[in-house]
């Protein structure tokens, strides 16, 4: 039985010292080695069929160089993209992402969280957070590094990242209004989530701004970020304003159950009703017709989240202990226009 290929292998047959082999194969220093020397130890490792240890350098460095990452509903298409960038962020630093989906279920995000914790992951990118969590107020009691993204708590606690929300539906707004629309309602997301709150709140913010009362710019909750509870929602809006010529969703989900109620009206979009969804999720160009929404950039939304969470450990390590960092980083959205908006019918049947 052939031996494992040990670090001191790959230093021989690249012709350097053992010291060199290791810094040229870790990650987070590996820019300490000449390029040229680097390339070859990787040759050298990839020829013998070397991986290095993973148990001894956690040992050494008393960290797992992994990461969990809690998820709402992994079928979502807004989480892909946030995932990828996560992963393209703790890569280079040799990190491994730890994906958990709860299902927006309390009970089984702390199984999962449990788990994780048990796996003796590093920290936590989450993003499944309420407006109001226990468990997020428990992990900072405890110390553990975390990091928020797209929805956040009501108490800062913890570092956030999200698309710059109130501009993304005040824009969503600023475009009905071009069009000439001025009854304008909104199907929120739920109000136990902070993106919901805010995108309300932006809602009837440039509403008002734009001259328009709240008796033409009605609003109702959708319970979750689904087609399902935007279809409901949007059929209970419907019921109590007919006059509505455009509607600015809380996301694409609901965007699209939106659609669908328009259509079992016998209502056609954007002839008799526009439609602006929010977030630009993959396949809302291909929606019937295709979906004009708040493009927000959700691959950067997950390499930013693990950007800071990787300098809350490093900053952990060196200080020996953690220290409080609630930064907020917004990232600017834009206006995505496509074929679901239009100017208002000139009547109504």
């Amino acid at each position: 039985m052939n031996k494992r290929p040990t670090m001191s292998d790959v230093a021989a047959l690249a012709g350097v010292h053992t010291a060199t082999a290791s810094r040229a194969l870790n990650p987070s220093t590996s820019g300490l080695v000449n390029a040229a020397t680097a390339r070859r130890v990787r040759q050298a490792a990839e020829q013998l069929g070397f991986t290095p240890n993973s148990a001894a350098r956690s040992l050494r460095t008393n960290r797992s160089f992994t990461v969990g990452v809690l998820l709402p509903d992994l079928t979502n298409p807004l989480f892909p993209p946030v995932v990828r960038g996560i992963e393209e962020a703790l890569s280079p630093r040799g990190y491994t992402a730890l994906l958990a989906n709860t299902d927006n279920d309390e009970a089984k995000e702390r199984t999962r969280f449990d788990a994780l914790r048990g796996r003796q992951v590093d920290g936590f990118i989450v993003a499944t957070a309420q407006r109001e969590h226990p468990l997020l107020d428990q992990a900072h009691e405890a110390g553990v590094p975390i990091v928020l993204v797209n929805r956040r708590t009501d108490t800062r606690l913890f570092p956030w990242v999200a698309g710059d929300d109130a501009t993304g539906m005040a824009l969503a707004v600023e475009h009905l209004v071009g069009l000439g629309h001025r009854f304008i309602a909104h199907v929120s997301g739920p109000q136990t989530m902070s993106t919901g709150v805010t995108r309300a709140q932006a809602f009837r913010a440039a509403a008002e701004s734009a001259g328009i009362g709240p008796e033409s710019a009605p609003a109702t909750i959708g319970e979750a970020y689904t087609v399902e509870a935007g279809e409901r929602a949007t059929h209970e809006l419907l019921d109590r304003h007919p006059e509505t010529t455009a509607i600015c969703a809380g996301n694409d989900l609901i965007a699209l159950g939106a659609l669908h109620a328009v259509k079992a009206r016998g209502l056609r979009c954007p002839e008799d009703l526009s439609l602006v969804g929010f977030n630009d999720m993959q396949f809302a160009d291909e929606f019937q017709p295709p979906l004009t929404t708040v493009h927000v950039p959700h691959l950067d939304l997950g390499a930013e989240a693990a950007r800071l969470l990787l300098e809350q450990l490093d900053r952990n390590e060196e200080k020996g202990a953690p220290a409080p960092m609630a930064k907020t980083v917004l990232l600017p959205v834009l206006l995505v226009v496509r074929a679901s908006t239009a100017a208002p019918p000139a009547q109504r049947a």
